[in-house]
């Protein structure tokens, strides 16, 4: 089998010859190969992680999923094209490139033709997608009555408790719950033996009509919609851990993770109850494409120079008032997804500490820099209080959350627009102050500043 000769040899120097029964001892570390570069949202989300990637993917030879599924949204604006991504690698954009979708990612197939349909219509940027993409045998299906489920379960907790969780309703919890608790299936399951596959499907149907008496599936319509896909995805999948084994033991690459959702909405490490489903932070990259954590090569952090957030949820510096409607309008604050209105405020720089905590961010990217052009003075969070006292972590219960009060640093506004600035000194020395002053308190660098929507408009520092 491919793969199979690295995966099972060192090598590492060899002490012996193995004679009179004793197995060769190895002496020396095996070759590491190649290292992945990683982009992760820092904040809540809809950073602007897709330009990021967008950018460096433009000399990778493979780009990555590694968890969520058509619930997370990624704008790339090439030319005049704004292409819209949700389950595809916003690198799919670069033809030379391999896009793989790792065994974390829940895939809805319905809605990834759907995707690659709308933005060929937008212009030539995804064609022949197909034959640059990779889905892993391994990763689970988001079923039509998947996404049915979810949007009832919202229902429920708003008539049960007056609020929901603000989800996508893409049946990212539904299917999530699947896997956990072992009743699910996966790409590899639809193209083995449809016969089996089939029966399962019906068993687990049946399982949530049971749960769910409003639930209505058509179930053999259903089936016969995954039996094209099937035949449609077939060339496509491959034995995710011996693909990407190949890619890190083979001639060198340059490989690109690209984190979807973010650090606070992670399911351990977010703002719970109010995250996604699945590890959005570092550990989810080698959980969900096999990659082992000696292969994680740098890890980059975006995040925007305010912060949003989309739905329900505990939002310290919030600002719900002519500063946040002003942030909201200045930034088209829209979700990709959902196109819901995000909530705006002031960044918080706690928020942003205790995500490069989890993940060791070796760089940042900050964007959208240029929405603050207008404002006279800018404010950052700088610390949290409960009760008069100040605290030197970021609280997991969403109530105690809800208590704190912000501390914030009080910076000049620049009050010109850097929407042409094509380097760091371009920038007004306020502006430039600003990144400064973030780099000093998290104690990371950098590495870009975006300053628009447009390719050209991401400023390289280092």
């Amino acid at each position: 089998m491919a793969g199979a000769e690295g995966a099972g040899s060192g090598r590492g120097q060899q002490n012996g010859d193995g004679a009179g029964g004793k197995r060769p001892r190895l002496v020396a570390e095996p070759d590491r190969g190649n290292r992945v570069t990683v982009v992760l949202g820092a904040q809540w989300g809809d950073e602007g992680k897709g330009k990021v990637v967008d950018l460096l993917a433009m000399d990778a030879d493979l780009v990555c999923r590694c968890q969520g599924g058509n619930n997370a949204g990624h704008t790339v604006v090439v030319g005049l094209v704004e292409y819209n991504f949700h389950l595809l690698p916003s690198g799919v954009l670069n033809r030379h490139a391999t896009s793989f979708l790792g065994n974390g990612v829940v895939i809805h197939l319905p809605g990834l033709f759907e995707e690659a349909e709308k933005n060929l219509k937008k212009g030539p940027g995804l064609e022949g997608w197909e034959s640059r993409t990779v889905i892993s045998d391994r990763a689970h299906i988001v079923f039509d009555f998947h996404q049915a489920v979810d949007r009832i379960q919202e229902q429920q907790r708003q008539q049960q408790d007056g609020k929901n969780l603000g989800t996508t309703k893409k049946g990212i919890g539904p299917v999530y719950a699947c896997k956990a608790s072992r009743t699910g299936l996966r790409i590899c399951d639809l193209l083995a033996d449809f016969h089996e596959f089939s029966k399962k499907f019906r068993v687990l149907a049946q399982q949530y009509k049971a749960m769910y008496p409003a639930l209505t599936i058509n179930t053999e319509a259903e089936l016969q919609q995954l039996k094209v896909y099937a035949e449609r995805i077939r060339p496509l999948v491959k034995d995710g851990v011996y693909f990407m084994h190949q890619a890190l033991h083979g001639p060198p690459k340059k490989i690109l993770v690209e984190g979807a959702n973010a650090a606070l909405l992670d399911i351990d490490f977010g703002t719970y109850p109010f995250v996604t489903s699945s590890n959005c932070t570092v550990g989810g990259v080698c959980t969900g494409l096999g990659v082992p954590p000696c292969h994680i090569g740098k890890v980059y952090g975006v995040v925007k120079a305010y912060a949003t957030r989309v739905g329900v949820g505990t939002f310290p510096t919030e600002q719900d008032n002519e500063i946040g409607e002003l942030l909201q309008s200045r930034g088209q604050e829209f979700g990709v997804t959902t196109g819901r209105k995000r909530r705006c405020g002031w960044l918080d720089l706690m928020l942003v500490r205790y995500a490069h905590m989890i993940n060791g961010f070796s760089a940042l990217a900050l964007t959208k820099l240029d929405i603050l052009d207008t404002f006279p003075e800018i404010k950052v969070g700088v610390e949290y209080r409960l009760e008069g006292k100040p605290i030197a972590y970021f609280p997991a219960n969403q109530e105690l959350l809800n208590k704190v009060s912000v501390g914030y640093e009080t910076l000049p506004g620049w009050q010109c627009s850097t929407e042409q600035a094509r380097s760091f000194a371009d920038l007004p020395p306020q502006a430039q102050s600003y990144v400064h002053f973030i780099e000093r308190y998290l104690g990371v660098p950098v590495k870009w500043v975006g300053v628009g929507k447009f390719r050209e408009s991401i400023i390289k520092i280092f």
